[in-house]
């Protein structure tokens, strides 16, 4: 009976929030009320996963590509993984691959601090990155996500990617995507030179046939900078390529 009481107390402190509630009733029973009220609309733990991205990419031999993410938590602190990889069909191996763990916190309404470890499986050297960063939603709707990273030899590396989503429909909607990737000094044995390293765009236009299902065509362009660009001519291989991708985005 005495849950029934709190309960009916918090669902009219909310209906009558304009009201002088707390002149009817005792500090003690307004603060049990208060408390469950947050406990069951915001004091509560959540599951998220999302594939963003999950697509082939019309490269020489072609590949599959995924840029994903999730978390565990509620609005303040969460647990969250990432990942984002390339695979080549043709050689057989990952171009590119990183998995990512660590700890949200928000430090603003709509902005989290992150702090994690990754461990990239591409191909040649592997390396154990600790990772700090923001990953938010800016001012008319920017979606943005920058990392620092140091790994376990010393390198240096951050990376900065900012996209939005421009609704043509209410279920069609067009995703740019740019990301940029700087490092901090050659690193030789990975083919990566300091500076502005690499570059990737992207546009992607997707129906969403539910929330939570969306398949979609677009083009992918990535192109090498500097240093980099040279390590990747000196081994007979390309800076920069453009390709037709199509996949699907799903969440859960």
């Amino acid at each position: 009976m005495k849950k029934l009481i709190t309960l009916f107390l918090a669902l009219t402190t909310f209906a009558h929030a304009q009201e002088p509630i707390d002149e009817y009733y005792t500090p003690e029973e307004m603060a049990a009320s208060r408390m469950m009220l947050i406990k069951m609309h915001g004091a509560t733990n959540h599951l998220f996963l999302m594939a963003d991205k999950f697509e082939y990419r019309d490269v020489p031999g072609g590949a599959l590509a995924w840029e994903a993410k999730g978390w565990y938590g509620g609005d303040h602190e969460k647990l969250y993984i990432k990942s984002e990889a390339e695979f080549g069909f043709a050689e057989d191996e990952f171009h590119e691959g990183d998995f990512e763990a660590g700890y949200s916190r928000a430090i603003s309404p709509f902005f989290d601090f992150q702090a994690g470890i990754k461990q990239d499986f591409s191909e040649g050297p592997k390396r154990t990155y600790g990772t700090i960063g923001v990953m938010g939603l800016a001012p008319y709707w920017f979606e943005i996500d920058g990392n620092l990273e140091v790994s376990n030899k010393g390198d240096i590396a951050a990376n900065f990617e900012v996209e939005y989503e421009l609704l043509l429909t209410q279920r069609m909607i067009l995703q740019p995507i740019v990301e940029l990737n700087f490092q901090f000094q050659d690193v030789p044995e990975l083919e990566l030179g300091s500076g502005l390293s690499k570059l990737e765009a992207g546009l992607r236009l997707r129906y969403e046939i539910e929330r939570e299902f969306a398949p979609y065509i677009g083009v992918h362009w990535h192109q090498s900078f500097g240093r980099t660009a040279d390590y990747h001519r000196a081994e007979g291989e390309g800076t920069g390529d453009v390709s037709v991708v199509a996949g699907v985005r799903l969440w859960y």
